[in-house]
């Protein structure tokens, strides 16, 4: 006999909701205490479909290993491809390998570069988001798609608003990333939806001693300490 599909019933959706609160709190918690003892760290971003071999993959081990070899420990989202490469990086330089890994039902897993006792798992997005811009000095946004554009804009954005403070933002690949500037500097500024001055919140670069430079001459500029 088949079984009919149980539909939830409001009541039964918003006991769930309130149980969901305490798994939300315990992934906080546990990622507050695990990357506050850390140190300070770089959080790399990119696709998780590039493979080692691409050119960015490997423009982005490079830049692991010089921001690693410069005293920051690399943050990843702990998976595959631009993940990959920034904790391989970090790992071949003998730095801090931080892997915040995610449950998704394709692409992600965990690759072997993260330290041991380093890799934390979440189930929840928002999250996991909080942790990179808490425990970041600096984001290196590596091509990607819609998950990379996301934690770019929301960065850009909780900066520009004001809720955290300001930290370097760096694109790296001018030509794949030209298009959306341009489009951001002739559409969206045209259109007064932005101001000139927000654009300066974001800088290109095209090699890992650019990288390692911008993150440098950000926080000798702005007489900053890191975040902890």
């Amino acid at each position: 006999m088949r079984k009919e599909k149980h539909h939830k019933g409001w009541n039964e959706i918003k006991t769930n909701d309130s149980w969901a609160i305490f798994k939300i709190m315990g992934e906080f918690v546990n990622g507050f205490e695990k990357m506050s003892a850390i140190g300070p760290c770089v959080t790399i971003f990119g696709s998780a479909r590039t493979k080692s071999g691409d050119v960015y993959y490997e423009m982005a081990v490079q830049i692991a290993k010089k921001v690693a070899e410069a005293g920051y420990g690399i943050i990843t989202g702990g998976g595959p491809g631009i993940m990959e490469a920034g904790n391989k990086g970090a790992h071949l330089a003998g730095g801090t390998s931080v892997g915040l890994n995610i449950e998704l039902p394709f692409e992600q897993h965990d690759n072997p570069y993260i330290d041991n006792d380093k890799s934390l798992d979440f189930d929840y997005f928002f999250v996991r988001k909080v942790m990179f811009v808490k425990y970041s000095q600096g984001f290196v946004v590596m091509p990607g798609g819609f998950g990379t554009l996301d934690e770019l804009f929301e960065a850009i954005t909780l900066i520009q608003t004001h809720k955290i403070g300001r930290f370097p933002i760096i694109l790296v690949g001018s030509e794949f990333w030209s298009g959306l500037m341009e489009w951001i500097r002739n559409t969206m500024l045209e259109a007064k939806n932005i101001s000139p001055e927000d654009l300066d919140l974001v800088k290109m670069a095209d090699s890992a001693e650019e990288v390692v430079d911008i993150i440098d001459a950000f926080y000798k500029g702005h007489t900053l300490s890191p975040n902890f």
